[in-house]
């Protein structure tokens, strides 16, 4: 157990050396990652939806400036 914990003590140090070197040199440690294509649906859905409100906003002012 003594072993496991003090394996496991050397491998938290050695991930934090590496961090602090690594953000010396203004490398991050992750890899950053692109939207999944639920996401775009889900983003472009939103903007529809927001454009949609704005129409029927618009819609319900007949006499009012569209702009």
């Amino acid at each position: 157990m003594a072993i496991q914990l003090e394996n496991l003590v050397e491998s938290i140090k050695s991930k934090v050396k590496f961090l602090k070197k690594s953000s010396k040199k203004k490398n991050k440690p992750y890899i950053k990652m692109d939207k999944s294509s639920s996401v775009k649906v889900e983003i472009r859905s939103r903007k529809a939806r927001k454009l949609i409100d704005k129409t029927l906003k618009l819609a319900d002012r007949p006499g009012k400036n569209t702009n």
